[in-house]
């Protein structure tokens, strides 16, 4: 049998985009380049300064977790494949061709990957990336196997950092050993492609399959976020969202009930979230978020918000009532009920948020997206394209000059 890597790398190295895989790569780069100039002074920025470009564009783009999602495979498949493919001088068909096996990856480990603990975006973004730098440097089908073979040993991350600086870091690290290993493979290091089947055997439910090349470049296509925080947030936000109405207080606020299949919260699993990275994996602070601001932004998620008196009483005032199943974030089955002080009960069911590949963004909520990601990030990214986009991020994320005894104290090497 031909090994998977090698079928893989045949479809990634002879993929001839359509029209609209090219628009999806249009619209996901400057997804991603907005997210990433919205965290241009996130505290992360200074860890980051340390690591390589490809790793620091890639978490300075997750820290926000603002950027796209592939559902299917719960994978944030451009901000892993964006900066590999900067990084290593590609264009849209590089980004596609690592887009599309880091979502096929994902799809063929399936929800039992997920729900075990891994965090997929790092799993399948080694490899992902390995094959958009090896598309970028115009390897062949054999050194494009190679090189996801020498990525493998990479392939890891677990949801037990959500919440920490180490979610986006991992995201990172994911990202900069694709390219390594594809520059590896492009020095003509050797590696044997069937490690691929063995790490799935591993890390997946025991079954191997075909690689399936069909559907466009990213099968299902891609999730907007409209809201700065973890993908499973998206959808209670806009399901509360919809029974909020103007004369509602916070303090008119009972109770909110949510019911849903337990897969929908899966990533959900700070409940008393104490910083602005544990809220944007909490269901509950999604409640008391959306009821103080309406439409929660990148300042709901700052560790001052977080602190809020009116945030720990609302918090206290939702219950969720996880049902067993489901096999996506999207599962179907969302139901949110909001009690009010007087008794009077407003309930929602929601299958799509906004931005959903069902319900994709409009025009206007975009616009609205790169505004908030900076008051010059529309002007920034202007015509931007995959040739002009690393000097931006070049310009913008440069590593900040410090003193030796500044660099010292702070136990960053230099």
């Amino acid at each position: 049998m031909t090994p998977l890597a090698s079928d893989i790398a045949t479809w990634a190295t002879g993929l001839v985009p359509s029209d609209e895989d090219v628009d999806l790569a249009s619209r996901s780069l400057v997804d991603t380049l907005a997210v990433t100039l919205a965290a241009r002074h996130h505290p992360l920025r200074r860890v980051a300064d340390a690591l390589t470009a490809t790793c620091r564009w890639a978490a300075i783009g997750h820290v926000l977790d603002f950027d796209d999602l592939h559902v299917e495979s719960t994978s944030h498949v451009s901000v892993v494949c964006t900066a590999a493919t900067l990084a290593a001088g590609g264009d849209a068909r590089a980004y596609l061709a690592g887009a599309g096996v880091m979502s096929r990856l994902g799809i063929q480990l399936g929800w039992g990957h997920y729900a075990r603990g891994w965090h997929a975006t790092c799993t399948t973004g080694a490899l992902g990336a390995a094959v958009a730098a090896s598309v970028a440097l115009g390897l062949g089908p054999r050194a494009t196997a190679r090189a996801m073979a020498l990525a493998v040993p990479a392939a890891g991350g677990v949801q037990g950092s959500f919440g920490t600086d180490g979610k986006s870091l991992q995201v990172g690290f994911a990202a900069a050993a694709g390219v390594r290993a594809a520059r590896l493979a492009a020095a003509g290091a050797s590696a044997d492609p069937r490690v691929l089947e063995q790490w799935m055997g591993l890390v997946g439910d025991g079954v191997l399959r075909d690689f399936d090349p069909g559907g466009g470049a990213v099968p299902g296509g891609l999730a907007v976020k409209l809201f700065p925080c973890c993908y499973a947030m998206q959808r209670p936000i806009a399901a509360v969202q919809a029974l909020l109405v103007d004369a509602l207080s916070p303090d008119d606020v009972e109770r909110v009930v949510f019911r849903t299949p337990s897969a929908t919260v899966q990533p959900l699993i700070h409940h008393r979230p104490s910083s602005g990275l544990e809220a944007k994996f909490s269901l509950e602070y999604a409640v008391a978020a959306t009821v103080l601001d309406r439409s929660p932004d990148l300042g709901s998620f700052t560790d001052a918000a977080v602190r809020r008196p009116e945030v720990a009483r609302l918090i206290e005032r939702v219950h969720l009532q996880p049902a067993p199943g489901g096999s996506t974030l999207l599962a179907p089955g969302l139901e949110v009920e909001l009690v009010e002080r007087g008794g009077r009960t407003r309930r929602a069911r929601l299958d799509l948020p906004p931005g959903a590949p069902g319900r994709p963004a409009t025009t206007a909520e975009m616009a609205g997206k790169l505004s908030a990601c900076g008051a010059d990030v529309p002007d920034l990214l202007s015509g931007v394209t995959w040739r002009t986009a690393p000097a931006i991020l070049r310009r913008e994320l440069t590593p900040e000059v410090r003193s030796t005894s500044e660099t010292a104290s702070s136990g960053v090497a230099r």
